[in-house]
């Protein structure tokens, strides 16, 4: 059968919803979390850089960027047993649209309520009710790409999808930036809570589903260790490995993109908004590359092509911590790790499905993201500290992120076969 483009781009709109979402999140948060804290103000009086002018709770990196992945906690739990739930859904609405119809409305209404939180308890309240809300509807949405494409389809439309997703990031990124300076902290929330909403409209309106999958679905046990247990079982230790991969990849560029906004505003001392535009700049290259990334996979195989982007992002992650001095050489950086990070990210999802079980696609999609929220668990989590023990200069998540790069690595070249298209 034809590739049908026209099908993919609108199933875009689902990921572009859920894109826009978490750039506001990690550049934003972190930021109000810390401001105040007298060690980086410090840093940047003895540096001659200027101290933002924002209002925060003056929290330590480590207590903030743990704040940070509490959602991820949560969504380590639901996603996986949400995604092998959604494979036995089926009512008049469909079978994935079910879920994004139940956790829509709890994830919009929380995330309006961030910015104007007063104590650190309330935006942490905040923060759960809107990640509790996402975790209802990602894996499902997410596991459209195994439901409506062909295995060898699904890296091409996978890059298509990302593309769309990275189209989201872009608004938030840059969009989120110039609101933040022109009209203060809550207007880049409600901008991404309208455009999050209006993309999920859309996805809810056309995306299709393929309804003679209702009739090949048998009730199975939905445990997550029962999932887990046909990855260990399996005498091919390939998806295991792949798992293992995306954990440590994911712990690498987790910290990093969770603290990239705090490096940018406490040790080059820039503005919050001016950071979040810089940090856009990966999402920049990440749109250009999604696409050729999603070709590269089907044409060279998928394994190969993470591992060039692994070794990239290893390499320039080393390169960060050793030469990032001003916004400039933050800017070269970033750009080039967007090329490198589409070549992994665009083709992490199909590969766990090339290792997994065609009729539990929404299982494997829990899955991964288990691995991948785990990881933005301890990633974080490990950062943070680092952070603290070397006097709370974030310019050690560099390194942190060089090292588990090359963790990821080691772990690819373990992963053997998969489908590709000749």
């Amino acid at each position: 059968m034809k590739f049908n483009y026209g099908k993919t781009f609108l199933l875009g709109f689902g990921f572009l919803g859920i894109s826009i979402a978490w750039p506001i999140f990690n550049q934003f948060i972190p930021i109000f979390l810390q401001a105040g804290n007298p060690e980086f103000e410090r840093q940047l009086l003895s540096e001659g850089r200027a101290i933002p002018d924002i209002a925060g709770f003056g929290l330590a990196p480590s207590l903030a960027l743990f704040i940070m992945t509490w959602d991820n906690i949560i969504n380590m739990f639901i996603q996986p047993w949400v995604g092998a739930k959604s494979d036995q859904t089926w009512n008049r609405f469909g079978r994935r649209k079910p879920w994004i119809l139940a956790g829509a409305p709890i994830a919009l209404l929380g995330f309006v309520f961030i910015p104007v939180a007063q104590t650190v308890l309330a935006m942490a309240a905040f923060i759960l009710i809107t990640n509790f809300g996402m975790a209802l509807f990602r894996s499902p949405t997410v596991a459209w790409l195994g439901d409506l494409f062909e295995p060898d389809d699904r890296s091409k439309a996978n890059g298509i999808i990302n593309l769309m997703g990275g189209v989201g990031g872009l608004l938030a990124y840059f969009g989120g930036g110039i609101l933040f300076n022109n009209f203060g902290r809550v207007a880049p929330f409600v901008a991404g809570a309208t455009v999050m909403l209006v993309a999920l409209i859309v996805v809810l309106i056309f995306v299709k589903e393929p309804e003679q999958i209702k009739t090949e679905i048998k009730e199975e046990n939905t445990s997550v260790l029962d999932n887990l247990r046909v990855v260990f079982d399996n005498p091919d230790k390939s998806g295991l490995f792949v798992l293992l991969g995306i954990l440590f990849w994911f712990m690498a560029f987790n910290a990093l993109e969770t603290g990239l906004s705090s490096f940018a505003v406490f040790t080059l001392g820039m503005q919050a908004g001016t950071a979040s535009i810089y940090t856009g700049l990966v999402t920049i290259t990440f749109i250009l590359f999604a696409v050729p990334a999603g070709f590269f996979g089907t044409r060279f195989g998928r394994g190969p092509v993470i591992r060039v982007g692994l070794i990239g992002l290893a390499i320039l992650t080393l390169l960060g911590y050793f030469f990032i001095q001003s916004p400039l050489t933050f800017a070269i950086i970033l750009i080039l790790i967007g090329s490198f990070w589409a070549m992994v990210n665009v083709n992490s999802l199909p590969l766990v499905y090339d290792h997994g079980d065609e009729k539990r696609i929404g299982a494997f999609t829990g899955l991964y993201y288990l691995s991948s929220q785990f990881a933005a668990v301890i990633g974080p989590t490990l950062g943070g500290v680092l952070v603290d023990v070397m006097s709370s200069q974030y310019r050690w998540l560099w390194l942190f992120s060089a090292v588990f790069m090359a963790v990821a690595l080691g772990m690819m070249f373990r992963v053997r076969g998969g489908k590709t298209t000749p």
